[in-house]
């Protein structure tokens, strides 16, 4: 069974907000009181998670995973996405909030390279999680040198709501003469250095909770050369303040 899912890319709180097209009820927005726009609509085709998926786009491919919470598992397997690693090449990576609000209950950002992952579906000081009733959140990957990445794998676990995954990410090598390393929410990173790399949505009308896997590669083997990513996190969901998903590890593979 396939799933259109319409995602609306919201000008009135700049790059950073999707929450057009989550819902149309009241959440918290970016920089709205004296911005007005316009909504572009952006039609995504994604497949239901009873089964793995891989969608592409050019030559990126994002594969997603879902286990449902009965077969949910600490070690993180997944029928094609690869478990976590500890020792991957962003293990030792500088992460920062650029525009976002953690959580009073999440764990430091630092949860999402750290290598420990939650063996439970509802911890939250062994996830990364954005604060309750924010309308998303950027922040930034600092591998302090250019390697070739081969993949980017995210991974999260909830038993409800909070499970899937929904966010942008983009890459850079951080040598454009307009090179921005930290461009808040309502910046473009496409006008100052920055690449967009894929827009990854696990959700379905299918059952929320579980853990999800998804892993963004390239046909050629390489997503391309950068030192720096860029997370733009979305909520899932604002039918309630619950709706930022448990982050619980975000790996880097290096082309070999």
């Amino acid at each position: 069974m396939r799933i259109t899912k319409q995602i609306s890319l919201c000008n009135l709180c700049g790059s950073l907000c999707l929450c057009g097209g989550i819902s149309s009820k009241k959440i918290h927005h970016r920089d709205t009181e004296n911005h007005r726009g316009f909504t572009e609509k952006i039609i995504f085709t994604i497949f239901t998670l009873l089964a793995p998926v891989v969608v592409a786009q050019a030559q990126v491919r994002i594969t997603i995973d879902h286990n449902d919470n009965k077969t949910a598992n600490a070690e993180f397997k997944f029928a094609r996405v690869p478990a976590p690693a500890r020792n991957d090449a962003g293990a030792k990576a500088i992460l920062r909030l650029v525009d976002a609000e953690a959580d009073g209950n999440s764990a430091d950002i630092g949860a999402l390279n750290d290598g420990l992952l939650p063996d439970a579906e509802d911890q939250p000081r062994r996830n990364f999680f954005l604060n309750a009733g924010t309308g998303g959140g950027r922040l930034r990957m600092d591998l302090g040198s250019v390697i070739t990445l081969a993949q980017i794998n995210s991974y999260s676990w909830h038993s409800g709501s909070r499970g899937p995954q929904l966010y942008r990410v983009w890459a850079s090598d951080g040598t454009s003469p307009n090179f921005n390393a930290e461009p808040k929410g309502t910046v473009d990173p496409a006008s100052c250095g920055w690449k967009s790399i894929a827009i990854v949505d696990t959700r379905t009308d299918e059952e929320d909770g579980g853990q999800y896997g998804v892993s963004i590669t390239d046909e050629s083997g390489s997503l391309g050369k950068f030192r720096y990513l860029l997370f733009d996190l979305y909520p899932v969901e604002v039918a309630d303040n619950s709706g930022n998903t448990f982050y619980s590890e975000i790996d880097l593979v290096a082309k070999k």
